[in-house]
Order: structure tokens, then C-alpha cells, then sequence
């Protein structure tokens, strides 16, 4: 092992060579360029062009040359640059390579901010889920990241299980509801596991946080008083909404302004009507209903397609369209264009939300306590109170197995007093 230590020279300047103080470093000039100490060797200060003074330690360790930077004049003082550079000279001393090590710890840095949860997302997770599904990629990291912002900066690794469920005590006390904080929990599960899977970290043990009990007995649907409500809720909606655009364009017709569309031929006046009816027609999803492409409507065949890009399941399923949601589809259609998605923004693009005007038209008739995710669940409790079989209803909201399809099973009371007639 062979480790020297010099002061490194320019071949058309000679150094300066003086004890690095306080005074030498203060008439120290540009011209000057170095100035080296005399007590430790290999300890030296170098001044720019510009002023900017920097302190080294030059070394020789194993025929390698290294010029180690130990801080700038400003960041640390020149008593706290000799007091390093003796260390370092020490480490040296010892065939420590300090510059490899300083390497080393930058990059154990560079690596370890990387590997934060909210730079795995952005960096890796997130563009590997918009290769599955383009459509619900950017939905599901915004739901990921508000859910868990206090995780982001924090490493991978010190995500456990012991901080997850400090995370859902916090969230069961605040009101969120079981099945709201299982979804969370499964999809920070998700992102973890592939950050496993790719070798960004060796294990999570998340799986220990068993999920919490749900209770899915409990159906929301709309009796038939509230469906007559809602219903002419969304009637009186359209034609307000027509009657304001009729007077909103003869205001702009004396005063010879452009017009707005007319509305007053069309069945419905926007999109709401058309939407909520489909879901009760259908028991589609909001992202199925709002991800439905023209395409995908077969008219001819009462037919319309849940392709797997949009389905939940990630599998394509088919649903029979019954009267009311062939004529709303075809009225829609005449209403409407009749290309690309079947439910279009302002701008001409896929509608994202629905939440204002859902909420509007809940308040106008008088109905609480219900989801628009509900009015799947009103379709699947009809279904099953005009006694279709389980199968059947399983088939037609896409799910994958009879498990979630049960808890509906209740509400077909007739089933179970036959079977028990048949031994009365």
C-alpha cells in the first residue's frame, strides 16, 4: 500500500507556500491561484478568477492522484478546513481511499431519494400502470398520493406495517368507512409489491395488516317513491335547463350576439339524464359509463360492450340493453354527436365528472344518504326482487366470482320460504 501526499503544481506558476489562516486566505488574490500549506502536506487553497476561494487535500494512494475538495471559504472556515484536512490526511494514512468513499456516500444519497415512496410512483409505478390501463393509471396515483401524503418522502423501506396501521386508527377515527380504508390500504399493498417484485426493496410487511371487516349485507337502492322523485327531479332539470338556454338566445338574438345551441328539439338537455338512467338500466360503473365509446353501442342488436380496458375486472363483458336504455341510447344519440365517446366534456373530450350535477339533482329530490355508485346497486336489487337468479346478476355487473353478487340475495325473501315449504 502506497499513499503519498504532495501539493500539486502548475508547470508555469510557482505556489505560494504559507501557514492557511485566516490572514494568509484574506490577501490571498486571483493571481496568486494556490496557495499551500506549510504544516500538512497536500493541504491547499485554490482561488478563481472570480475571487472564490476552495480548500483541498491533494493525495497519492495506489498510483492513483486524487485533488479531494474539503469545503469553500464562506462554508467553512480556514481552521475548520485544516482540522479536516487533518482527518482526512489521517484516513489516508490508513490506505482509505476518501474520495472513493465520498463517491460512495453521494450516490448511497442519490439512491436513497430515489427509492422515497412518492419517487418509486412517479419514476417506476406509475408509468408501469399506464401501460395496463391508460384510462384509470392517472385516477388511481392521484387517489394514492391523497391518501398517504405523509409516505411519500418517506424511504420504501420504512413504510411497515406498524405506520399502516397507525395510518388506519387515525382514518377509523376520522369516519372513513372499513371498506374506504381497505381499498387504500390494498392499493399502497399494490405499489409495494411491486417495488419487491422489481428489486427496488427486499420485502414490505404490509400483508400483515389484515383487512377490516365490511358489512355487505346492507344494500342502498331507491324505493319506488324515491325513484319517482329522482326521476322527475332530472325531468324538470332538462327542461329548466332548455327554458334558460331559450331565453339565454333570445337575449343574444336582439342584440345580434352568436347563438347557443338550440336545445329546444332535443329529448334531453345534457348529459345527467342519460347518465343516471343508464346506470339503473345497465348497473354500469361511473368509469364504464363515462368511458363508453359509440363503438362499443350496438343499436341494431340492443347490445352494448364493456371492453376490459374499462371494465374493473380487466374482462370484457356484454349487457343486454332493456327499452329504457335502447330509447335514452337513441335519443342521446340524435341529441348528440354520435362519435368517439358516447358522453363528451365542453371540450369535446371524455367527461372525468359528474359529482355538481349528481349532487344537484340529489338535493332537488329530497334524497339522502345515496351514492351514484348506488345506482348499481339499484339494478342488481331489482333484478334480484324480480326473482333473476344470482348467476344471472353476477353475469351482468361483471363480477368475478358469487361473493359480492350475495349480498344481494337477501332481498329475494321468496327463494328461501319455498325451500323451507318444501319439508313443511
Amino acid at each position: 500500500m502506497c499513499y503519498i501526499f504532495a501539493t500539486q503544481q502548475s508547470e508555469d506558476t510557482m505556489p505560494i507556500k504559507a501557514k492557511i489562516s485566516n490572514s494568509t486566505i484574506k490577501n490571498l488574490q486571483p493571481n496568486d491561484k494556490r496557495l499551500n500549506d506549510t504544516d500538512i502536506s497536500g493541504f491547499h487553497a485554490r482561488i478563481s478568477a472570480n475571487g472564490k476561494i476552495k480548500y483541498y487535500l491533494f493525495y497519492r494512494l495506489n498510483g492513483k492522484q486524487v485533488n479531494y475538495l474539503l469545503g469553500a471559504d464562506g462554508q467553512i472556515t480556514p481552521a475548520q478546513a485544516r482540522d479536516l484536512a487533518k482527518d482526512k490526511s489521517a484516513e489516508v494514512t490508513k490506505g482509505i481511499d476518501i474520495q472513493s468513499v465520498k463517491k460512495e456516500a453521494k450516490e448511497k444519497v442519490r439512491l436513497s431519494k430515489l427509492s422515497t415512496l412518492g419517487a418509486f410512483v412517479n419514476d417506476k409505478y406509475e408509468p408501469w400502470l399506464e401501460t395496463q390501463n391508460a384510462k384509470t393509471a392517472k385516477a388511481s396515483i392521484q387517489n394514492l398520493k391523497a391518501a398517504f401524503p405523509q409516505f411519500l418522502d418517506k424511504q420504501l423501506s420504512e413504510i411497515t406495517a406498524w405506520e399502516l396501521e397507525k395510518w388506519r386508527n387515525e382514518k377509523k377515527s376520522s369516519g372513513l368507512k372499513p371498506a374506504s380504508i381497505n381499498r387504500r390500504i390494498n392499493t399502497l399493498k399494490g405499489c409495494l409489491s411491486r417495488a419487491v417484485e422489481w428489486e427496488v426493496i427486499e420485502h414490505h410487511d404490509l400483508n400483515k395488516v389484515k383487512a377490516l371487516k365490511v358489512d355487505n349485507s346492507k344494500v342502498r337502492y331507491l324505493d319506488k317513491d324515491e325513484e319517482n322523485k329522482l326521476r322527475q327531479a332530472l325531468s324538470e332539470r332538462d327542461d329548466k335547463i332548455k327554458s334558460q338556454r331559450a331565453s339565454a338566445n333570445k337575449f343574444r338574438q336582439e342584440r345580434s350576439y352568436t347563438l347557443l345551441p338550440d336545445l329546444s328539439e332535443n329529448i334531453f338537455a345534457d348529459y345527467l339524464t342519460p347518465v343516471v338512467l343508464l346506470a339503473m338500466n345497465t348497473g354500469m360503473r361511473r368509469g364504464e359509463l363515462l368511458g363508453l365509446d359509440w363503438q362499443n353501442v350496438d343499436l341494431t342488436n340492443k347490445t352494448l360492450t364493456v371492453i376490459s380496458e374499462n371494465a374493473k375486472s380487466g374482462k370484457t363483458r356484454h349487457i343486454p340493453l332493456n327499452n329504457e336504455a335502447y330509447n335514452t341510447l337513441k335519443d342521446w344519440k340524435a341529441d348528440s354527436d354520435s362519435n368517439g365517446y358516447v358522453f363528451k366534456g365542453q371540450d369535446g373530450k371524455q367527461l372525468l365528472e359528474i359529482r355538481k350535477s349528481w349532487a344537484g339533482i340529489l338535493n332537488n329530490a329530497k334524497i339522502e344518504d345515496f351514492r351514484f355508485h348506488d345506482l348499481r346497486h339499484h339494478f342488481a336489487s331489482k333484478l334480484v326482487m324480480a326473482s333473476v337468479d344470482l348467476n344471472t346478476v353476477r353475469e351482468l355487473l361483471g363480477h368475478s366470482d358469487l361473493t359480492m353478487t350475495l349480498r344481494y340475495a337477501h332481498l329475494a325473501p321468496e327463494h328461501k320460504a319455498a325451500a323451507v315449504n318444501l319439508i313443511g
